[in-house]
C-alpha cells in the first residue's frame, strides 16, 4: 500500500539553514512502522534524509521522534494506525531538543540532566563480596520505573520544558525516584534536598503528557508525585510547591472548594509584598474577564462540608 510522510527536514550546511516539510509518497506492507517506512525513503528516495535508530524493537530508545504532533518510538508505531490528516503522516523531531538534522536532535542536554541527579546507588560502609542484595518484595515497586529506555519522548512532550528548559524534566525525575525508593541507596535524604530546588520535583505542571508519550509504562508524573509525598514526609515543607500543596488541601478541608486567594496566600506566605505585587497585573486581569473569585472571608463554605471533611481526614488516615 502507499502512504504520503511529510516530513519536516532542516539541514545546518545549507547555504541558508531553514526547515521546512517535504512530503514522500511511500510502498509499505501493512504491518510496516513509522521506522520501516522513513528508511525506505532513506534507501529508495533520499539519501540524505537523516534519521536515527538501532535495534528497531522499542529497546533501545534511538528513534523518539513526532508523529502527526505526539512523541513516540518510530519503531513501535505502525504506520497503518494514522487514517487522519488525509491520509498523511507528519513526522518530525523531538520537541524540547536542538534538531542536529531532519529528525536527528542533539541529546547532550538529556544525557546531562540526567546526571544531574546522580543515576547510580550510593552507599555506606565497606562494599559487599559479591553485589549489594535487596529482597526481591522491596524492588517489586521499581519494576515500572527501571524499564525505562532513556529514549527521550516523555522530554519531549513536556509542556514544563516548553515553559523553562532549566527543569530537570520528567525523565531525570523518573530516574531519581528509581534510586531514591530503592532500599539499598543512603544518600535519600541529600537527593531529596536537591530534588527541592525551583527546578526540581515541584516545576511539573501534571499536564500528563509525559504518561501518555512513554513507549514503556513508566508514568514519569506519578514518579514525580511520589518524590513530592517523600520529600514532604522528609520534612523538605518550605518551598512554593510544597506550601501549595499543603494549603490546597488545607482550603478544601475548611470550604470544600478551591478558594484562589486564600490558596496564593498559603503558597506565597503572608509577607511576601514583591511576589504579590509581581502577580497584580494577572489578578487586574481575571477581574476584569469574571475569573477572580470572592476573596477570604466573602468565599463562603459549601453545603454538606462536613461530608468533604470526613473525605480529606479519610485520605489522610490512608497515607
Amino acid at each position: 500500500m502507499e502512504k504520503t510522510l511529510r516530513i519536516k527536514r532542516f539541514d545546518p550546511e545549507a547555504v541558508v539553514p531553514k526547515a521546512y516539510h517535504q512530503e514522500f509518497k511511500v510502498e509499505v506492507e501493512e504491518s510496516s512502522s513509522v521506522l520501516d517506512a522513513l528508511i525506505t525513503i532513506r534507501e529508495s528516495i533520499d539519501e540524505s534524509l537523516a534519521v536515527r535508530c538501532s535495534c528497531r524493537g522499542a529497546i533501545c530508545g534511538s528513534c523518539g521522534l513526532r508523529v502527526n504532533g505526539q512523541a513516540t518510538l518510530a519503531c513501535k508505531t505502525k504506520i497503518n494506525s494514522f487514517r487522519g490528516n488525509n491520509g498523511i503522516i507528519t513526522v518530525e523531531p523531538m520537541g524540547n531538543m536542538t534538531v542536529v538534522k531532519d529528525l536527528v536532535t542533539l541529546m547532550r542536554p538529556f544525557w546531562e540532566k540526567i546526571r544531574q541527579i546522580t543515576p547510580w546507588l550510593q552507599t555506606t560502609g565497606d562494599p559487599p563480596k559479591a553485589e549489594y542484595l535487596a529482597p526481591p518484595e522491596a524492588m517489586t515497586h521499581l519494576n515500572g520505573v527501571m524499564g525505562c529506555i532513556m529514549c527521550g519522548v516523555c522530554v519531549s512532550d513536556c509542556t514544563a520544558l516548553e515553559v523553562d528548559p532549566t527543569f530537570v524534566g520528567p525523565a531525570a525525575l523518573a530516574k531519581a525516584y528509581r534510586f531514591i525508593a530503592d532500599p539499598r541507596d543512603a544518600a535519600t535524604n541529600q537527593r531529596l534536598r536537591d530534588l527541592d530546588e525551583s527546578t526540581g520535583m515541584w516545576e511539573c505542571t501534571r499536564c500528563m503528557a509525559c504518561v501518555e508519550a512513554c513507549p514503556k509504562g513508566v508514568a514519569p508524573m506519578d514518579r514525580i508525585m511520589a518524590l513530592r509525598s517523600k520529600g514532604m514526609n522528609a520534612g523538605l515543607t518550605d518551598t512554593y510547591g510544597a506550601r501549595h500543596s499543603m494549603g490546597f488541601i488545607d482550603v478544601i478541608r475548611h470550604k470544600g472548594i478551591l478558594d484562589e486567594f486564600m490558596l496564593t496566600v498559603k503558597t506565597l506566605g503572608v509577607f511576601n509584598i514583591p511576589r504579590f505585587m509581581s502577580l497584580l497585573p494577572v489578578a487586574i486581569r481575571s477581574l476584569l474577564h469574571g475569573k477572580l473569585p470572592k476573596p477570604g472571608p466573602f468565599h463562603k463554605p459549601i453545603p454538606g462540608m462536613h461530608n468533604v471533611r470526613r473525605i480529606v481526614e479519610t485520605t489522610e488516615k490512608m497515607k
